[in-house]
């Protein structure tokens, strides 16, 4: 599986729950640190699809991706330790937690697999 298959659909849960978070709470720390994060990894995931497209791998767009992902797990990883509240602290440092092994596997393994052409 494609690092980017995972991570625009990563980023914009993040920026989605950054909006609920502000919606229900008005926490402008919410949705700010949702949206950078997210658009951050929307980024490095196109980055990721137009490398792939040329038959490169980007491993600028893993590396960050890599770094975004356990940023968020030792962030939200912290605060559900301290508050007990699975969300959305838990649930955000579960999925960050497995899109960093993710990564860290798509690193140690060189990257997306470029098919080759059958001819």
């Amino acid at each position: 599986m494609h690092d980017f298959c995972f991570t625009i659909p990563y980023g914009m849960l993040l920026i989605g729950g950054g909006f609920i978070g502000y919606m229900k709470k008005g926490s402008i720390t919410s949705f700010a640190g949702g949206a950078v994060a997210g658009l951050l990894l929307i980024l490095a995931g196109y980055l990721s699809l137009k490398a792939f497209e040329m038959k490169k791998n980007s491993s600028i767009a893993v590396v960050l991706q890599t770094v975004i992902s356990a940023a968020l797990t030792l962030v939200m990883g912290q605060r559900y330790l301290l508050t007990q509240k699975v969300m959305p602290a838990g649930l955000v440092a579960g999925i960050s937690a497995l899109m960093t092994c993710f990564y860290v596997y798509k690193i140690a393994t060189g990257g997306n697999k470029i098919p080759s052409k059958a001819e």
